[in-house]
Formats: C-alpha cells, sequence, structure tokens
C-alpha cells in the first residue's frame, strides 16, 4: 500500500492540472462570448474555425470585429500575464524561501511605472509606452542586484532589503512624475496605466512580449527542481551538486523577465502573485516541479475571470487592480487565520 501512494499522488496531481486546464478552456470561451455584445459559443467558435484556416464568414463583421479584434487579444493577454505573474511570484517564494514574497520585490513595477510614465510624458505611442515600461522594469532590477555587489553581501535577506530601498526611492521618482505631468491628459493617462487594464491590447503587440515570455516559463519549468533543492537551504543544495549562485541568478533573471513582461502588456496588476501560488500549494503541497506549472493555470484562469467580471459587471469598465485587491485581500487574510498555528 506504501509504495502505491507516492504514484497516487501523481495521479492526483495530473488530475487536478486536468481539471483546471479544462476549466480554463470553458472559461475561454466564456470570456469570448459575454459582454456589452453578446456572442453565442457557436457564433465565437465559427469566427475563430474560419479565422484559424483562413475561410470566409457569413456572420456579420460587427461581430467578427468584437470578437477577433477586442476580445480575443484582452482574453489571451489576461491569460498570458495571470500565468506569468503567478509562476514568478512561485519562483521567489521558492528561491527566497519566503511566503510573503511577490513579483515585486525587486522593485519591478516601480521602474515600469517610470518607464511607461515617461513614455506618456513624451507622448509616445502604445508600443512606446510598454518598451519603456519593460525597460525601466528592467533596470529597476539591476540597480537592485546591484546593492548587494556594492556592499559585497550577496544573502537573500540583503537582496529583499535592497529590493525594498530601490522599491521606495523609485516610488519617490514617480511621484514627482506624476506631479509635473499635465493634470488634464497626462496625469490621467499615467494613473490610469498603473492601475492595470487590457482595454487597448493589439495581437501584435502580444505576441512580440510573448517570446519574451515563453522562454523563461521553459527555463523556470525545467529547472524547478533545483529550485526545491535550493529550499533546503545552501549548504545542502552544496552537497547535493548545485551551483547555488547560479541558480538563484538564473530563477531571478526568469521571474524577472516574466514580471517585466506583464508589467509592459497591462501595467501593474498585484496579488496575483502573492496569493496564487499559496492556493497552488494548498492543492499540490510545496514542491515547485508541481506547484509552478500548476501556478499557470490557475493564474492565466484567475486573470481570465477578474478581466471579464471588470469588463461585464459594470456601465464603465472597472481597472484590472481594484478587483484583484478586492478579491486578494479577504483570501490572503483567510490563508492567515488558515496557517495561524504553523506561523511563528
Amino acid at each position: 500500500m506504501e509504495q502505491n501512494t507516492p504514484k497516487k499522488r501523481k495521479l492526483n496531481i495530473i488530475f487536478i492540472d486536468l481539471v483546471f486546464l479544462g476549466l480554463l478552456m470553458c472559461g475561454l470561451v466564456l470570456a469570448v462570448c459575454v459582454g456589452k455584445y453578446s456572442v453565442s459559443p457557436g457564433e465565437s467558435i465559427s469566427i475563430l474555425w474560419n479565422r484559424l484556416f483562413g475561410l470566409p464568414s457569413d456572420l456579420p463583421m460587427m461581430t467578427q470585429n468584437v470578437v477577433l479584434g477586442l476580445r480575443v487579444p484582452r482574453i489571451l493577454a489576461s491569460v498570458v500575464v495571470g500565468a506569468a505573474l503567478s509562476m514568478s511570484g512561485a519562483a521567489y517564494q521558492g528561491v527566497f524561501k519566503n511566503p510573503l514574497v511577490s513579483p515585486e520585490f525587486l522593485g519591478v513595477s516601480s521602474g515600469a511605472c517610470i518607464g511607461a510614465a515617461i513614455a506618456i510624458l513624451l507622448s509616445l505611442t502604445t508600443l512606446y509606452i510598454s518598451l519603456f515600461a519593460f525597460i525601466g522594469g528592467i533596470v529597476a532590477v539591476l540597480l537592485t542586484l546591484t546593492i548587494p555587489m556594492f556592499i559585497r553581501n550577496r544573502s537573500n535577506i540583503v537582496l529583499v532589503l535592497s529590493g525594498i530601498i530601490v522599491g521606495s526611492a523609485l516610488s519617490s521618482v514617480f511621484g514627482f512624475i506624476k506631479y509635473v505631468a499635465d493634470p488634464d491628459t497626462q496625469l490621467a493617462s499615467i494613473t490610469y496605466w498603473t492601475m492595470g487594464n487590457f482595454s487597448y491590447i493589439k495581437l501584435s503587440e502580444l505576441f512580440v512580449v510573448l517570446a519574451v515570455i515563453i522562454v523563461p516559463t521553459l527555463i523556470l519549468v525545467l529547472t524547478s527542481w533545483w529550485i526545491d533543492v535550493l529550499s533546503l537551504g545552501e549548504d545542502e543544495a552544496h552537497s547535493l551538486g548545485a551551483n547555488v549562485k547560479l541558480i538563484r541568478g538564473m530563477v531571478i533573471v526568469c521571474a524577472t523577465l516574466l514580471t517585466a513582461g506583464s508589467v509592459c502588456i497591462a501595467g501593474t496588476i498585484g496579488w496575483v502573485g502573492l496569493i496564487i501560488p499559496h492556493f497552488g500549494r494548498m492543492l499540490v503541497g510545496p514542491s515547485n516541479r508541481r506547484l509552478i506549472p500548476l501556478c499557470g493555470l490557475l493564474g492565466g484562469l484567475f486573470m481570465l475571470l477578474v478581466d471579464t467580471l471588470t469588463r461585464t459587471i459594470g456601465v464603465e469598465e472597472m481597472p484590472v487592480s481594484i478587483l484583484t485587491g478586492i478579491i486578494g485581500a479577504p483570501f490572503y487574510c483567510w490563508l492567515l487565520f488558515r496557517q495561524r498555528r504553523t506561523l511563528s
């Protein structure tokens, strides 16, 4: 009986993955149909099938434009962003052995906000706003990584504190940019961008960012076993033949690219990379080999549902970060209550 336990556990995890993959597929179909302009599932599938194989469609052009031009790009973007932020959060929490770490803690979001704000001040197009946001996020992380090198202490706690320092400094810079921005035009655009939205996503821009997201995702999935090794401690990891500095640096780079890519697509969206890994651990345990792929499914499904709600529950579309905060804060409080006996 004991010999069958690992096999049964593996089958349970595969079953969980398949369940959430099925829910994600159903959510994709539902999201295409739901909105101010209703589209039936049959019409949605017909439009997508015809476009995929280059066949003519006899459905109204308005329906085709809504499905292909508006909903499909933002639906794909929401799934990609949710999956990237969730996997990034799980990787950060695993490599730093800290369940309170989120994808923003190295200053990525603060740097991206400054980059996007500068692009808005320069009246650049949406593509350049995303590009500036990506560059700003990467520069912020480089600054965070420079501080431990400068003080010659590369421990995890120093890196976390460096992220806090850089994030706070960049937040002040971002506040100054908002102060000098034109309150009638630029300030509103900057504020709306920082609250997260998928309204202006284009497939061409999404495919460009996908190239930045897919490679780090594959690396994290393939090296997730080494993240489990790092969680045992540096001495144990060295005894198992792990190059701790190389693995930690590779995980940080990949997680940072996922976060920066997500931010340049949709702006800053909080809570996703913090709460989804916790929910995943409740389902499959702490092993990152099982957790990181599941977080991709859970994060994509969660962000898809949140984005669908933001564009359907009110007359005006709600910024995504508002709803993630409304959902995330109570859920995290519930997690703390549930784990109160194990926290010290």
